[in-house]
């Protein structure tokens, strides 16, 4: 690196967000461990994100506006291609870092030269940037954080790939290491976290975790919508479809069961959008391949009902559905 630079960079990606992103900047700001820049990159807000970000007249702030808007994983990219120091993290501008969340995990990479990124656990906030504990605990006990302990993760594959117990947001990593897995992949948009985790493991890199809840992921009314979920899925199945265990086939069949579950729910998305042919498709795709779910069949029925119907029976769907904690404070805070 370039002398006199910061040990730490820090990217948040914005667009639009010009209400919540002065929380996820004063939670960097206050850090009791200072050596860092926060990039700060705006794709083209239409709102007052220019105007937030000149209210702080603190050298360690490089904002980055785009022109137009060039969509989220390149404006993620942008600020990793800036980012000048030995360390990098990447959070999302409705989230938020604890104090110390820098002081111990640029201390665990300072210690450990092997190690490529450490993690931790995280709180769950609302939009109010309250700290859900409930919903905190059943995040934790949902995706195996609270069975991690201190220290190195034993196996990482089967972490970031089965369980899915790590998250970007809330992990540090060598900028060298990001290089090696050539950081995040643009088919991947939507799902580029799982996907970068997943292929630093196949890598064969290390990962160290701290159970502490260092960073706060908030939960809100605006997160979700038909047309987010076809994308996520949609790029979610490209990167299931690319990998491959050949040496773990326990993985391998998970990733055959996860391509398969996966694609029935986005066969089913695609029909309540009226992607209709497009649903149909993908279902003859997987009845040629296996049997088709209880769910893909009334997918395919549903298809053939005229559109406004269709809905209300999604809909309904959703309605009887259990709401599970995730929802619940989102529900509350919308």
């Amino acid at each position: 690196m370039p002398p006199n630079s910061p040990k730490v960079s820090i990217c948040i990606p914005t667009y639009n967000r010009a209400d919540i992103l002065p929380y996820a900047i004063n939670s960097v700001l206050n850090q009791t461990y200072t050596d860092f820049e926060l990039l700060i990159c705006d794709d083209a807000s239409t709102d007052r994100t220019a105007e937030v970000v000149a209210r702080w007249n603190d050298e360690r702030i490089r904002y980055i506006r785009h022109p137009q808007n060039i969509k989220r994983s390149r404006n993620m990219h942008s600020g990793y291609e800036a980012a000048k120091g030995r360390y990098f993290i990447k959070f999302d501008d409705d989230d938020a870092l604890t104090p110390t969340f820098l002081e111990k995990t640029v201390a665990v990479l300072d210690a450990n030269p092997s190690v490529h990124f450490v993690c931790s656990d995280h709180w769950v906030i609302n939009a109010k940037n309250q700290r859900e504990e409930a919903a905190t605990v059943a995040n934790s006990a949902k995706w195996g954080k609270d069975r991690l302990s201190a220290g190195m993760i034993d196996d990482l594959l089967a972490e970031t790939f089965v369980h899915q117990s790590l998250q970007v947001g809330s992990s540090l990593f060598r900028k060298s290491s990001l290089e090696a897995v050539d950081f995040m992949r643009l088919e991947a948009d939507g799902c580029e976290d799982f996907d970068l985790l997943v292929r630093g493991a196949i890598a064969h890199q290390t990962a160290y975790f701290i159970p502490e809840r260092l960073m706060e992921y908030r939960f809100h009314g605006g997160q979700t919508s038909l047309k987010q979920d076809i994308h996520f899925l949609t790029a979610k199945s490209f990167c299931l479809d690319g990998y491959r265990f050949p040496q773990r086939p326990e993985l391998e069949k998970i990733r055959q069961d996860r391509v398969t579950e996966l694609k029935q729910v986005l066969a089913m998305r695609l029909i309540e959008k009226g992607e209709t042919q497009q649903g149909r498709t993908l279902i003859a795709e997987l009845k040629n391949v296996g049997k088709l779910s209880t769910r893909a069949k009334v997918g395919q029925a549903l298809s053939y009902m005229p559109q406004g119907i269709r809905q209300l029976v999604f809909k309904g769907f959703r309605q009887i559905r259990a709401k599970d904690y995730s929802e619940k404070v989102r529900n509350a805070a919308g």
